[in-house]
């Protein structure tokens, strides 16, 4: 498996992010291995040559076990989303700078350190993560949902949650990368289920919401 780091010149590597709705408009929340409350969407780094698409399917099969006949398309984010990691989760590392090569380059490791030197000699710093965001539908039932597909699951349990349920529960650090992916994604939701227009109800300033 490659390893390696893939950061843009400004210093964030590509990953996607899938959010997944079942026919009762409700969307799958998952806790990371190890984590007690790391709750999250399904998320990972895409490979050097790796489309972003095929990295979508690649990661929903690794982290929640589903093919890609389980789910539909849906919709996606009109461009890459970004969050910063907090200093403590920069671990130092030997990195690329992609810059000049397709945006889709390979990240699959822990968020990780980060300086990478381009060939004119300039550094770029690891910052974060720049997301492209993907809602799909679940075509399949939920026993097709198996987060124990891989030797090293990124996830031990999920469960279905409203749609706003997410943004005041994820870390704080991803809360505003949430929040506008949710509110892009949000008009493909309601046309998909129009009985289900109270579970889109608009979140709190804050980010809270009541039901799971």
């Amino acid at each position: 498996m490659d390893r390696s780091e893939n950061i843009d010149r400004h210093g964030f590597r590509p990953n996607v992010c899938t959010v997944i709705q079942n026919d009762a408009g409700q969307v799958l929340w998952a806790r990371r291995v190890g984590g007690r409350d790391a709750w999250q969407f399904p998320q990972g780094g895409i490979h050097a040559g790796e489309s972003v698409k095929e990295a979508m399917y690649r990661e929903l099969f690794e982290e929640v076990g589903l093919e890609p006949e389980a789910v539909q398309i849906v919709a996606s984010t009109s461009g890459w989303l970004r969050y910063r990691l907090p200093r403590h989760m920069r671990r130092r590392g030997s990195h690329r700078d992609t810059s000049r090569r397709r945006d889709d380059g390979r990240s699959q490791s822990a968020p990780a350190a980060a300086v990478a030197r381009p060939a004119e000699g300039s550094t770029v710093r690891f910052l974060g993560q720049k997301q492209k965001w993907f809602l799909l539908r679940l075509m399949a039932g939920d026993e097709a949902v198996r987060t124990d597909r891989t030797q090293k699951p990124e996830f031990d349990h999920w469960r279905w949650v409203s749609y706003w349920y997410p943004l005041s529960e994820v870390v704080a650090f991803k809360r505003d990368v949430y929040r506008r992916a949710l509110t892009e994604l949000a008009p493909m939701l309601r046309v998909m289920q129009p009985q289900q227009e109270a579970v889109l109800d608009e979140p709190a300033a804050d980010g809270s919401c009541g039901r799971a």
